[in-house]
């Protein structure tokens, strides 16, 4: 468990600094609401981005991005729901992925996927 996290903790770092990099400005990391999380809400103009990073050290079962199962999707928009009611200013939404291969302990690739739909 403690190697999923470390990983976990390493590719939402670097997709943070991607993210940076790319003029988005970070507004929470790991929310929570109740039972839910979001990885990072950030935002860009005036659309509000809901990120979810997965990283993975082999692409032996899939690529990161290909394990967000249906029950991941259904909590991710019932999250960024509870985040726009608690944060109305928010009138448009976005939901993206960083997808993270890891080779070692280094960052191999880094790849955003914007305006998923679930």
């Amino acid at each position: 468990m403690y190697q999923n996290h470390q990983t976990g903790k390493t590719g939402e770092n670097a997709a943070t600094l991607f993210l940076e990099e790319k003029g988005y400005q970070i507004l929470e990391r790991n929310w929570r609401h109740h039972h839910l999380e979001l990885d990072i809400i950030a935002a860009k103009g005036k659309i509000l981005h809901i990120i979810e990073v997965k990283t993975r050290h082999s692409v032996a079962f899939g690529w990161p991005e290909q394990s967000i199962s249906k029950n991941k999707m259904r909590f991710l928009k019932n999250a960024a729901e509870a985040y726009q009611f608690q944060h109305k200013q928010w009138k448009y939404l976005q939901f993206n992925v960083i997808s993270i291969t890891m080779e070692s302990d280094s960052i191999k690739e880094i790849l955003l996927l914007e305006d998923v739909y679930f």
